[in-house]
């Protein structure tokens, strides 16, 4: 009677007799995948450009050790904002429009507007791997200040979204102490003239409801972001001058029962359609850098798993696997031989500059 029994608990083990039990995936609260659909270049990090900007203004001694991602670029912003002392009447500015060259005059002493700011920031971010792309903005509307405002917005990984940073006044938007990007400022204007959030100054993140140096509320530094144009192409540094602007903007209902007012008269894009670009999808202007999604198939005890990002500089993937794995790199394809009741792996982008992207976990387990 015990052999039987014996004989029967190992029939048991091997599924034979009952319901076989197979692996399946168990979902995971992973940061949203957004594919990139409206833009179309990105900086390329193998330019020399970008190291040569690195070494001669000497900016790894800006960081202090400091490896705190937001920290480090808050860092950086606040350098831009020493260096670079603001004049809005200066035409003709020296430097040629190129970030090296504002640079250069500005250590001389000349004062340099806001698009200056924009690009000087977009070189910068981007020579350490951190997603920076141009942006214009304005209120739309006759006689408010900064009729037109150049700023950029930076990819935060740690955050998974786009934050709008301003060079020039060295300050963002924060709700409840997350960044918020240009689309989200507007959100918050247009629903209550951003009562709901904060701007914050400087590397403290000091906030403010009304800076005195320029004797403006945040409310109206807010009013900056009712209308918004992306630069469609996302390669100004290492191609400038030769720079093709083209302009993509959110086509909401605001957007089609408004005209954008730039000075006096509407937006001059309005005249030239082919330089405006109308996207509707929202998801398609807060696509997502560095954010991996994944596509898994079990077969028996092998799980095949797909990795798909939109990931600008892309070095490789990597993997872990929990809870004690050390970080290897993988391809886009791989191939797991499922052992255990559980497993639990996790991946990353990293980009040419050894920036890590957002953790996506899978997960795979048996019944």
């Amino acid at each position: 009677m015990k052999k039987i029994l014996i004989t029967f608990s190992a029939l048991v083990v091997l599924g034979y007799g009952c319901t076989k039990k197979e692996y399946h995936t168990v979902k995971v609260d992973n940061p949203i995948y957004k594919k990139n659909t409206a833009f179309r270049s990105s900086e390329d990090l193998t330019s020399p450009k970008f190291q040569h900007l690195v070494t001669k203004y000497q900016l790894d001694t800006i960081f202090h050790g400091e490896e705190d991602e937001l920290k480090r670029i808050l860092l950086l912003r606040e350098w831009i904002k020493t260096i670079i002392r603001i004049e809005d009447h200066g035409d003709p500015y020296p430097g040629g429009g190129y970030a090296e060259g504002i640079l250069d005059a500005a250590l001389d002493g000349t004062g340099f507007h806001c698009g200056h700011f924009m690009k000087v920031q977009n070189g910068i971010m981007n020579a350490y791997g951190y997603v920076t792309r141009t942006i214009g903005a304005g209120p739309g509307v006759k006689g408010v200040a900064d009729g037109h405002h150049g700023i950029n917005e930076i990819w935060l990984n740690k955050y998974n979204k786009w934050f709008l940073s301003d060079a020039k006044y060295n300050h963002h938007f924060e709700k409840e102490g997350i960044p918020l990007s240009a689309l989200e400022i507007r959100d918050e204007y247009l629903k209550n003239k951003a009562a709901d959030i904060v701007m914050v100054k400087g590397l403290d993140r000091i906030p403010t409801k009304f800076d005195e140096t320029f004797e403006r509320s945040a409310a109206s530094f807010a009013r900056t972001y009712t209308w918004i144009e992306y630069h469609t192409n996302n390669n100004m540094f290492t191609v400038w001058p030769k720079f093709e602007t083209l302009l993509t903007m959110y086509a909401d209902d605001y957007f089609r029962d408004n005209i954008w007012i730039w000075g006096s008269k509407p937006h001059w894009a309005y005249d030239k359609p082919e330089f405006m670009i109308l996207e509707s999808n929202r998801d398609a202007i807060e696509w997502t850098p560095n954010t991996i999604e994944s596509k898994v198939n079990i077969n028996g005890q092998v799980a095949h798993i797909e990795l798909i990002s939109n990931t600008p500089n892309l070095k490789e993937y990597q993997m872990k696997e929990l809870p004690s794995g050390a970080w290897k790199k993988v391809e886009d394809k791989v191939e797991i031989n499922l052992t255990d009741n559980t497993h639990e792996m996790v991946f990353r982008t990293v980009n040419l500059v050894n920036v890590f992207g957002s953790e996506h976990h899978v997960k795979i387990k048996i019944d």
